[in-house]
């Protein structure tokens, strides 16, 4: 397929803050420094510019990303660098959740073909959110730089960009490049209060959102899984080691948790943080089908979405979890650099 006649646009998310909750003191969970997150952009932004992607759109920040990012541009072009050109969206930053929405409006507005995420599992549930909603299907690109990521994959940023531009350009349909994906729908009182978890919607005895980053076992009920990966590090591990489930695997799973040896089945080690295995007691698991509501047998507690705590529930409340299939699409790097290169597009003329 020829590249598109318009110009090609691309969005980069870079959340600042990710991997700064709770979990990297109690775990010893990685930290990327700003330096490394620039790093991470910089090697986008040159491989997109390879592929033909002419203008990139950048979500501001006030927690040195942008200053950062714009020093390096100078420099780096100085050295001959080739980079699209880089514009900063018109939004005032409030280091809130907020930001990403907004930038993802933005950007879907401004006719992005697709947005790379920088952040870990929060940052991408916060762009998701907020693209479901839209009137237009745009593709997201999702670096991990969080402390858990189960959504996002660890990839070379520049692979990343490779397949990203590939895309935006035309040079590979969606049919080609994109990806297919689950989310849960979580709904208390028949959408009173509702959001949506791309990979885990943990249900925890505990009563406060308090620290937003849900890390002990003992206060877990029920965890509810768009897919299991064994080698998955977060609660989404509880399900991955106990039955594992593809991402691309129709269907998610229901796992029920208790410590009463007169209900446990199976007793389970589990890495649900970097470095931090415990024992979780299971009781049942059960497969969700797409569509089917399952609800939530706690009278009160917390709903932790993708390992954040979001919304308490009391008694009376009636909390639902369902399981979307072909929710919203992804780029699909590992194919598109596979058709990519059997297709030659990588070949230069002689």
């Amino acid at each position: 397929m020829p590249p598109s006649t318009s110009e090609p646009v691309i969005g980069i998310i870079a959340n600042p803050a990710s991997a700064r909750d709770i979990r990297r003191i109690v775990a010893n969970a990685s930290n990327l420094q700003i330096a490394d997150r620039v790093n991470i952009l910089l090697r986008v932004l040159t491989t997109v510019a390879a592929m033909g992607v002419p203008r990139v759109l950048v979500m501001p920040d006030k927690g040195g990303i942008r200053a950062m990012l714009q020093r390096h541009l100078k420099r780096e072009q100085n050295l001959h660098h080739a980079f699209p050109r880089v514009e900063f969206l018109e939004m005032e930053p409030t280091s809130t959740v907020d930001d990403t929405f907004l930038a993802t409006s933005l950007m879907r507005e401004a006719g992005a073909r697709a947005i790379v995420v920088l952040g870990g599992d929060g940052t991408h549930r916060a762009v998701v959110r907020e693209l479901i909603h839209g009137d237009r299907e745009v593709p997201i690109a999702g670096l991990s730089t969080g402390t858990n990521n189960a959504f996002p994959e660890m990839r070379e940023s520049s692979i990343t960009g490779l397949a990203v531009g590939l895309f935006a350009t035309g040079r590979l349909t969606s049919e080609q490049a994109l990806a297919p994906n689950k989310l849960l729908e979580v709904s208390i009182n028949d959408g009173e209060r509702k959001d949506i978890a791309l990979v885990d919607a943990v249900i925890s005895t505990e009563r406060f959102i308090g620290a937003r980053a849900l890390w002990k076992t003992e206060s877990l009920h029920s965890v509810f899984l768009t897919f299991a990966e064994p080698q998955a590090i977060g609660l989404s591990a509880i399900g991955g080691l106990l039955h594992p489930l593809g991402r691309t695997e129709p269907g998610g799973l229901a796992v029920h948790l208790s410590d009463d040896p007169a209900r446990r089945r199976w007793r389970l080690a589990a890495t649900i943080a970097p470095g931090m295995v415990r024992e979780v007691g299971i009781e049942r698991f059960d497969p969700m089908l797409a569509g089917q509501p399952f609800q939530v047998a706690l009278q009160s507690g917390v709903v932790a979405l993708d390992g954040e705590r979001e919304l308490a529930f009391d008694a009376g409340d009636r909390v639902t979890i369902t399981l979307r299939e072909n929710a919203f699409p992804t780029v699909d790097v590992a194919r598109c650099m596979q058709i990519a290169a059997a297709a030659g597009l990588f070949r230069l003329p002689s």
